[in-house]
């Protein structure tokens, strides 16, 4: 799906009076996801999957089974919150450090003023490991009675603490966006257009978070990804 259709769906869905998950899968929430059959079925088990990821989109294309295009939650926040200002949705923001989910909230109402958000939460860092700081959370989400909700804390702990709120809000949307929130509170840059479009986003993520991301990209996700596209050239060969 394109970045529309997936607002379009949202929005027909919530007129219908049906909520879901949104998990927007990059190479290392795929690479997570290939060791653990528990987070597959969580991102398998969602309304809709994304790729979050430019080399998800080119292995689609490798395949012959193209994806129209990168869909990413650092996108998705700012096009449903304009859908929803539109259409009076209340929002909540769930994630990123203390007072960045209220930046966040103050940048989208500025550009959105229509925009009703019916609450920002920054949880500790912790939270979800004690029941009563998971069930805290819980609890407002909840009774804030949001349409679409946002939530910022990294995969897999962001979908899992979704899929106990879709219980409690059957009928609202929730996006497992990661560091969404951070980007729309311009706490946390993101990479200019050109970087985005050309797939080396990670490259500026990298250069902007190094102690935090080299790891990660470097050591557990480039393997992974070279693996995947070539995994991908070898099936199209195969065909032919």
């Amino acid at each position: 799906m394109t970045e529309a259709e997936v607002v379009e769906r949202v929005a027909a869905e919530l007129d219908a009076g049906r909520g879901g998950r949104i998990v927007t899968p990059n190479v290392d929430i795929c690479r997570a996801a290939s060791r653990d059959p528990a987070l597959r079925e969580l991102v398998n088990t969602a309304e809709l999957v994304v790729a979050d990821g430019m080399p998800l989109v080119w292995a689609s294309r490798l395949l012959g089974r193209p994806l129209p295009e990168r869909v990413t939650g650092a996108d998705l926040i700012w096009s449903l919150s304009k859908r929803a200002a539109r259409r009076g949705w209340p929002v909540y923001l769930l994630g990123g450090p203390p007072g960045v989910a209220v930046a966040a909230a103050r940048e989208l109402t500025s550009v959105f003023p229509l925009l009703k958000v019916a609450g920002v939460e920054s949880p500790p860092p912790a939270f979800d490991r004690t029941l009563a700081g998971r069930e805290r959370v819980l609890r407002r989400v909840t009774a804030a009675r949001p349409k679409v909700v946002f939530v910022g804390l990294g995969f897999p702990r962001q979908d899992q603490l979704i899929a106990s709120l879709c219980r409690g809000l059957p009928h609202a949307w929730f996006v497992g966006c990661g560091a969404a929130i951070a980007f729309a509170s311009g706490t946390v840059p993101r990479a200019p257009g050109w970087m985005r479009e050309a797939g080396l986003e990670w490259a500026f993520r990298l250069g902007s978070e190094p102690g935090r991301l080299a790891r990660r990209y470097l050591v557990d996700d480039l393997p992974f990804a070279v693996r995947l596209l070539t995994g991908c050239l070898a099936e199209r060969c195969r065909r032919r």
